[in-house]
């Protein structure tokens, strides 16, 4: 019994010093698959136990128990393995003792055996900030609506979303097997992606997708301009960038000011690793240091891969427009 702990032990130990030979930016995404996962199951585990907790931050904004304890999961298991790093989370931090199960410092080995895009391998960690948003879809979490649950882990280089994870904790959740439910998805842009196969959106017709609870008339003229055949109303911004990513929408179109920097750094990485495109409505690129205002206060437009960026924008209604100049 001694001699396999003992190995377990040594052989975690070789494990990290391996994870410390990698570049940071991409040790940190093998980091947040882990945590990601980690917190995925915590969101799985209270739902389980039917004390959601429920508070209202604002009109339309809700957080719950799930919320608090998945950023406690991601925000000490990151900041244990790099202390010097900027870690922004939506739900604003916690001073509450943490869980030993909840810290996770192990590494996703697929992640590090990554051949590392050179412009990565000497970024510092000051030029480094994280984005978090704990549970992605809250409201949709309240009312059921489970396969619209994401966990978001963004990471920015010198202001640019280049690094994403997204898991999934209720993926495949209507199996009856528990071991087949959640995935997690990660990308580095200028490397590519994992955890699942980008597919293109279908040709011959076009389909939205677009809010399911803060739509307002800007959102309505600007879907209206497209004259789409289907419009897909959902629940988070990381469910409905993994629409595009799964080639079941074209484009995201979300005219308004709802979204924030921890909403859209991880989707937009992925998006962009796998050849699509997030920006604001007037295709301007959003920046994630850590110094930047936290709201997307123009917009939202994102398009799948194959899909003209550029053609989209110039369909945005100068009415639109002008209200999110």
């Amino acid at each position: 019994m001694y001699l396999v702990v003992a190995d377990k032990r040594y052989q975690k130990n070789i494990a990290m010093a391996m994870a410390q030979s990698v570049p940071l930016v991409l040790r940190l995404i093998a980091s947040s698959v882990t945590a990601a996962t980690r917190a995925g199951k915590i969101i799985r585990d209270i739902m389980s136990r039917g004390e959601l907790g429920i508070v209202e931050k604002g009109k339309n904004d809700l957080q719950t128990e799930a919320d608090r304890s998945a950023e406690r999961c991601l925000m000490a298991s990151l900041s244990q393995q790099y202390p010097n790093l900027t870690i922004i989370g939506e739900e604003g931090g916690s001073s509450c003792e943490v869980p030993s199960d909840w810290i996770v410092t192990d590494c996703d080995q697929h992640v590090l055996l990554q051949q590392c895009p050179s412009e990565y391998i000497d970024v510092p960690s000051s030029d480094v900030t994280v984005w978090i948003d704990p549970l992605d879809g809250t409201t949709e979490y309240t009312q059921g609506l489970l396969d619209h649950v994401t966990v978001l882990v963004g990471i920015s280089v010198r202001g640019k979303a280049v690094g994403g994870v997204i898991h999934q904790p209720y993926y495949n959740y209507k199996s009856e097997s528990a071991d087949l439910m959640g995935r997690t998805l990660w990308g580095l842009v200028g490397l590519g992606t994992g955890g699942f196969q980008p597919v293109a959106p279908p040709t011959g017709k076009l389909i939205l997708t677009t809010t399911r609870s803060h739509s307002n008339d800007l959102v309505n003229m600007a879907l209206e301009a497209f004259k789409p055949d289907d419009i897909l109303r959902v629940g988070g911004a990381g469910h409905k960038v993994l629409l595009l990513m799964e080639g079941k929408a074209h484009a995201y179109v979300f005219p308004s000011k709802g979204c924030k920097k921890w909403d859209t750094c991880a989707p937009e990485a992925v998006l962009t690793a796998m050849g699509g495109k997030l920006t604001d409505i007037h295709g301007g690129a959003y920046e994630y240091h850590k110094e930047v205002e936290h709201p997307n206060l123009r917009g939202v437009l994102a398009t799948a891969q194959g899909v003209d960026h550029s053609a989209f924008v110039k369909k945005i209604p100068q009415e639109v427009r002008d209200a999110l100049s």
